[in-house]
């Protein structure tokens, strides 16, 4: 069952959103690392298996190690892996992974923004790097009607991304969509909650936007089109998570 929705003032969080970036954040972190139904939206549909044979499904995820892959539900049929290009890089791409009979398919690869400074095992709120590790998506929300996500969905004035990045980029439209991503947020509310379990002091806010242009605070933005496609495609049945962080990292 969901959680009541708390409501948070538009001003108050365009304020916050100054000062933390893109929300600003575990409720629940599922590890230290990165974390047959038919293939969904944007999963590439398995091949199927030679004659006679028996299809093997892969151990891992493509590029994630035995501790990242451990930090994965057994439950999980969905991941959303988020690989930067390096610990201090603001680059990376999104794949969504889908785990079927014939083990896990891919969809396609995405280029995406991670935060300006790259990625933390431990962020704080203002460090200007995103959160290693696995985490799971059960919330999405915007500022625009709902793309047909089936996640629950709260369509609201307060998604307002005012000011520029940090390449001079105009902010406006960045929240038009948010999938929360459950780093010290409590799941089952509305990406605007503010309830922070760990303190304001480790950070929060952090979600999956639509790309400003330029590097986050914290967040991973994709184009609007790649974003709603991936909305479409996530199903709260399948138990998604999202799994990030550099390479060097997830290979851990």
């Amino acid at each position: 069952m969901i959680n009541p929705v708390h409501r948070v003032p538009a001003a108050i969080v365009a304020a916050s959103f100054l000062f933390f970036g893109c929300g600003s954040g575990p409720a629940e972190r599922l590890g230290p690392g990165a974390g047959g139904s038919p293939a969904r939206h944007g999963v590439a549909t398995p091949a199927p298996a030679p004659t006679g044979s028996r299809a093997v499904a892969p151990r891992r995820l493509p590029g994630l190690g035995p501790r990242t892959s451990a930090a994965v539900p057994s439950r999980t049929r969905q991941a959303v892996v988020v690989t930067g290009e390096g610990r201090n890089s603001p680059l990376s791409t999104v794949v969504l992974y889908e785990r079927t009979e014939a083990g896990w398919q891919a969809g396609p690869s995405r280029s995406a923004h991670n935060a300006l400074k790259g990625w933390t095992d431990h962020h704080h709120a203002g460090d200007l790097r995103s959160p290693i590790g696995v985490f799971t998506l059960t919330d999405a929300g915007g500022l625009l009607p709902d793309p047909g996500t089936r996640l629950p969905y709260d369509r609201s004035g307060a998604f307002t991304s005012p000011g520029t990045g940090f390449e001079g980029e105009s902010l406006a439209g960045s929240f038009d969509y948010v999938v929360a991503i459950n780093y010290n947020r409590s799941p089952g509310t509305t990406p605007l909650d503010w309830t922070r379990p760990m303190g304001a002091a480790r950070g929060g806010g952090i979600w999956l936007h639509v790309d400003h242009g330029g590097p986050t605070h914290g967040c991973v933005g994709l184009r609007e089109d790649d974003l709603k496609e991936l909305m479409r495609a996530l199903d709260p049945a399948l138990h998604p998570v999202v799994v990030m962080g550099d390479a060097a990292s997830l290979a851990r």
